[in-house]
């Protein structure tokens, strides 16, 4: 497995050894000690799979408090996956962070607590799959708005299809301080 940092400490590029020939392939998913070995101890305690099509875009979601670290892939498909720091007095507050997240690829995203996240479905349909270190909670189920000009993510999509939740989630500008993480170095 190799591990790609991004510019935002914390959310890491997973990429998994693969092993294949004319049959198919196989790799590990997650593996919980060789991820601890380089550095990434984490517990996952719910496990989610979606499906989207073409333009959707879900996010940017996190939870707080109870907030939730992710490892994300995709299954079948294309998708554009978005981190963002939200962490009140992080240096690298409202900064963001994106990898395209294939089936070909297999690539995996880490995205640890504290971190708003979101993507978007380039491919006619895309299974998308998620591990979590903290179990959904409704009432600490919250977002920022995907098209939040002060953050500037540049999404491939110019008008995604979104859920009423997501079309109506405040600017990062509008959230209480009390309802966004905290950094702690």
């Amino acid at each position: 497995m190799k591990l790609i940092e991004t510019d935002l400490p914390g959310c890491l590029i997973i990429e998994p050894r693969v092993f294949g020939d004319e049959r198919g392939f196989f790799y590990e998913s997650w593996n919980k000690a060789k991820l601890a070995e380089a550095g990434l101890t984490v517990d996952f305690v719910q496990g989610n799979v979606s499906a989207s099509s073409r333009g959707v875009l879900r996010g940017l979601h996190y939870q707080w408090p109870n907030p939730q670290g992710k490892l994300v892939s995709v299954l079948e498909g294309e998708v554009y996956d978005v981190a963002v720091d939200i962490r009140r007095g992080s240096p690298t507050f409202g900064r963001w962070s994106a990898v395209m997240l294939t089936a070909a690829n297999r690539r995996h995203f880490y995205i640890p607590e504290g971190f708003a996240h979101g993507f978007a479905v380039v491919s006619e349909r895309a299974i998308f799959t998620y591990q979590c270190t903290a179990a959904y909670d409704a009432a600490a189920d919250t977002g920022i708005r995907w098209n939040d000009a002060t953050l500037g993510i540049d999404w491939p999509l110019a008008e995604p299809i979104l859920s009423d939740k997501d079309a109506r989630a405040p600017f990062l500008a509008e959230v209480a301080p009390d309802r966004l993480p905290e950094y702690t170095p």
